[in-house]
């Protein structure tokens, strides 16, 4: 489903995750995110509240990513869920203890499986679902 160019942009863009839960939108920007071998998309939880109990509320999520330079970008729809351990979290944990020299922690990370990819990119594909 994560072609080469998809997963290219994924990973040297950041990501704007959106959720929804009783009718209300939260969107955010995501830097502590991956993308593992199997193609699921991993998002550490810094500071994310509203989307943690967006994700609980109804497991799912769309994430944009794209290429300022190039234009070259992609959503991506999918089932979400929250693990507050694993091999993932301590990855999560490691780099915010990194970056933010202690002063905080990953708490736990969203494993999105993706269900859908589409094409932002304008010209002839914008909204092909690849």
């Amino acid at each position: 489903m994560l072609n080469e160019n998809v997963v290219k942009v994924l990973k040297e863009n950041l990501w704007d995750v959106a959720t929804c839960a009783d009718g209300e939108p939260n969107v955010v920007p995501v830097g502590f995110k991956d993308v593992t071998e199997d193609g699921k998309l991993v998002i550490g939880d810094v500071f994310m509240e509203t989307t943690m109990k967006n994700v609980a509320a109804n497991g799912r999520v769309a994430i944009s990513a794209y290429n300022a330079q190039t234009m070259e970008g992609y959503q991506v729809k999918g089932s979400a869920v929250y693990v507050t351990e694993g091999e993932v979290v301590e990855k999560f944990k490691a780099l915010a203890a990194e970056l933010f020299h202690g002063a905080c922690t990953a708490k736990g990370a969203v494993i999105v499986t993706p269900e859908r990819v589409i094409v932002t990119a304008p010209g002839p594909d914008n909204k092909k679902e690849l």
